[in-house]
This record gives structure tokens, C-alpha cells and sequence, in this order.
């Protein structure tokens, strides 16, 4: 049954030199197309015409070659004190970047990943430095158009509504913003922001969320009024930049979305929603409308994410934020695909829908907006208290995928399982929740 607006349709299918959209390329996934395919898809059958992924993964690097998609590569988080040594960083951009440049059009080095946000403060301290030191490589080793710039949560606002009373943090605001401000002035390059709307969702406000047709909020302040959550994020960090300086300096959307499919409690993870957001995103960005306080900006922009990937989680929203399947067919249509549209496809599969809850049983897993350092707390404590933490170990079954949240997951489920299944054992000082879905992976099996 076709749930998609069938408005989209003739609204978002806009010729494709008039679209510059990028696309988050993630590959947390088993089932995911080679990167040769995926490289080959976009270039011919999407209006994509760039892409940014989380590492530098040669493979990926290789399979843009000669295809015209500028790709945005990131440094770890962990690689960034180092990168403040000159010679460490022309010894990375002579592994990473050289021997695949000019064929692969870098566009962005995108040093570490909302940094500010998860820390620890030894990476913040070192953040701009070894951005500068890294422009420095880049342009010693002839490179000097790869851009360097690094991706913000928008937890580096003090406040955001309204935006006329939006800031950036105190501590953050003038001792790291403003001096990487000032460099990306100096190298016109872009700032990076995460405004995913989806995170600060609540019934009352949807439409406001999704660009649907509302009363809107009034900004006294300005005489401004947003209509929709994107614009008032956007004119918040505006604004922010501002008091500091630097209205000028241009921002980028390094990463937004909204899920196709979630957890049974997150009904507002549909297929409906994700088309109504990401097709009025793609409409908003690429009308040259700007926003209220920035009226006429185009904002170079890129969807989370390209595939649902099935190897994320805990949560399945997690999972559940691509445009396509692993097979190419879309899992919702606002336009990305060049030429004559097929009829939208809804949901299908086991990595597009939630998992239907099992009858009476409940696993613990962590909130979505827990912190690595309280997750790696959750980990420290619950392994010292008696939990088999092996399986989380290298060559454990659920070793897979390597990070603190898939960890923390299974370590936090195994302590409420083993100590009474009472709510308040998946507590765990206010970073775990019930949940009624399996988050079982492959070999890795969570008790119930």
C-alpha cells in the first residue's frame, strides 16, 4: 500500500544540476552493496553529487575515483592529539590522501566527529590545532584545495529557541569555537553542524518537525517567524557564529535525517515521516530560500544516510535511517533518483521495519542520547561486578561491532537479566531504557 504523499512526487523530482545534496556513506552493515556498486549507483542513477563517510577507508576512496562525487573523508576521534605533530600529519596525508588525489575530488577533511559534544577534553583541547596543522600538510604536499573542517552536535548551543537568544556554550564558545571560526574564515572553509530535529521530537510539535503546514514560533526578538524546526536551529547557530564574529563564515549541514523504522515505542519512525522530512529538507536547501535570518543561502547539505544498515543499533532507529536498502530500492521517494520515478516502495525487510516485540520479554539497553564516557562507566562497572563480559571481548561473539554503545548494550542487558528484571536494574544513573524488541545480531544473542 502506498503510504507516501503522493505530493512528493511532483514536488521534489527537480533536475539534478540544480541540486548539489550529499549523502552520508556509512557502512555498518553485513549486507551492504560493494563500494564499486555503490559509487556506480550514484553517479548514474542518483542526483547525489557528493558523499562523506567516517574513516578513510581506501576501498571507498578508490571506487570514487574519475566519478565526479566530491567525498568528504574523517580523522578518528583518537587520531587527533598525533595530528598536531607537522610530521605526523604530512605522514597522514601522504598515507590517506596523496596517492588517491586528483582522481578522488576530496572536498572535506573532516577532523574527528562531534568532538566537542563526546570529548574527553585531551581531543577538545587539540581539536583546532590539529586542524590547522593539517590545512598546513595538506598545503605543503600541493593538496591545499582539500578543505578542513570538523562536524558539531548541536549540543554546542547553550540555548536555541528562540533563536535570537541562541549561543554557543561558555568555555566552548570562546575557547574553541571562535578560534576554529577564525581559521575556517581564514581558509573559506565550511562549519559544520548535526541538526537532526528528529532528536528534539514531540507530539505537539511534529508538524513544526517534519516541514508540515503549522502555526509556527514567534520570535519576538527578531520579528521573525519559523514554520518549521530546521530553520530555527539553523538561524540558532547563525546567530551564535554571529556574537561571536563570524556571520559570514558558511555552514554546513555534515549530517540530518529521520528514520523509516524504530523501536515499537517510536511510532513516529515511520516511512511517512522520514519522506516528509527529508523530501521538505531536499525542497528547503535547494530552493535558495535560506531562512529567516539568512534569507537567499544555499546550504551545501547531506542526508543521513545513504542504506539502513543492520548492523547499528542498539536501537533499530539507528538502523533505519536510509534512503535505500541494500539492494538499491528505495525504502521512501522524494526525488534522489535521476529520470523517470517508479512508483514508491514502502518498508520491507527485517532492517526496515521493527521487529515485532517478543511476548513478555524485555531487554536493557542504553538511551539514545547516553554518552560514551557514562557508557564506558556502564561497561567498568558492570564487569567488575560478577557479568561474563567476554562475549563483548576480541573474538567474542559479540565483540561485533566494535564501540562502546554495542558494548555497553550487551553488558547493561546482561546485569538486568541476571539481577531481577525490575525496571530500575536497567537504570544505570538514567542512560538505559526498556525495550520489547530482540536486539539480538547475528551470533551475538541477548538474554531475555
Amino acid at each position: 500500500m502506498n503510504l507516501i504523499p503522493i505530493l512528493f512526487l511532483h514536488l521534489l523530482v527537480l533536475p539534478a544540476a540544480v541540486i548539489p545534496i550529499g549523502v552520508n556513506y556509512g557502512t555498518l552493515g553485513n549486507n551492504l552493496p560493494s563500494h564499486t556498486e555503490v559509487a556506480n549507483f550514484l553517479k548514474t542513477r542518483t542526483i547525489i553529487d557528493r558523499v562523506k563517510i567516517f574513516d578513510t577507508n581506501p576501498d571507498i576512496i578508490k571506487a570514487f575515483a574519475n566519478t565526479n562525487i566530491l567525498v568528504t573523508v574523517t580523522v578518528p576521534n583518537g587520531d587527533i592529539p598525533s595530528l598536531t605533530n607537522p610530521r605526523n600529519a604530512i605522514r597522514w596525508v601522504n598515507t590517506h590522501i596523496k596517492p588517491y588525489h586528483p582522481a578522488t575530488k576530496f572536498h572535506y577533511i573532516c577532523v574527528g566527529t562531534e568532538v566537542l559534544h563526546w570529548g574527553p577534553q585531551n581531543l577538545v583541547d587539540n581539536l583546532v590545532p590539529a586542524m590547522k596543522v593539517l590545512h598546513a600538510a595538506l598545503v605543503k604536499t600541493g593538496m591545499g584545495d582539500v578543505k578542513v573542517s570538523s562536524p558539531h552536535s548541536l549540543g554546542i548551543l547553550l540555548e536555541s529557541n528562540p533563536p535570537s537568544n541562541a549561543s554557543f556554550r561558555p568555555g566552548w564558545d570562546v575557547g574553541n569555537l571562535a578560534p576554529m571560526l577564525q581559521f575556517l574564515r581564514k581558509t573559506k572553509a565550511g562549519f559544520m553542524v548535526n541538526p537532526y530535529t528528529y532528536f528534539g521530537y514531540s507530539p505537539k510539535y511534529e508538524d513544526f518537525c517534519l516541514f508540515k503546514p503549522n502555526g509556527g514560533l514567534f520570535d519576538k526578538a527578531t520579528g521573525k517567524r519559523y514554520t518549521n524546526q530546521f530553520d530555527q536551529l539553523m538561524d540558532a547557530v547563525y546567530v551564535s557564529m554571529k556574537k561571536l564574529g563570524y556571520p559570514d563564515v558558511e555552514i554546513i549541514v555534515a549530517e540530518t535525517g529521520w528514520p523509516s523504522g524504530g523501536d515499537p515505542q517510536n511510532t513516529h519512525a515511520n516511512p511517512v515521516n522520514a519522506a516528509a522530512y527529508n523530501g521538505g529538507l531536499l525542497k528547503k536547501v535547494t530552493s535558495g530560500a535560506g531562512t529567516p535570518l539568512m534569507p537567499g543561502r544555499k546550504f551545501e547539505t547531506y542526508i543521513f544516510s545513504l542504506f539502513n544498515e543492520n548492523l547499528k543499533g542498539p536501537s533499530l532507529d539507528e538502523q533505519n535511517f536510509g534512503l535505500f536498502r541494500p539492494d538499491f530500492t528505495r525504502v521512501y521517494d522524494i526525488g534522489i533518483l535521476r529520470g523517470p520515478q517508479e512508483l514508491p516502495t514502502g518498508p520491507s525487510g527485517p532492517s526496515s521495519r521493527p521487529a515485532a516485540p517478543a511476548q513478555g520479554k524485555k531487554w536493557c539497553v542504553p538511551k539514545s542520547n547516553a554518552t560514551p564516557a557514562a557508557l564506558q562507566s556502564n561497561i567498568d562497572y558492570v564487569c567488575s561486578h560478577g557479568t561474563d563480559c567476554r562475549p563483548i571481548q576480541a573474538g567474542g561473539a559479540c565483540f561485533q561491532p566494535n564501540n562502546v554503545r554495542a558494548h555497553a548494550a550487551f553488558v547493561m542487558n546482561s546485569f538486568y537479566q541476571s539481577n531481577g528484571r525490575h525496571d530500575f536494574n536497567c537504570d544505570f544513573a538514567q542512560t538505559g531504557v526498556i525495550t520489547f524488541t530482540d536486539p539480538s545480531n547475528g551470533s551475538c544473542e541477548y538474554r531475555a
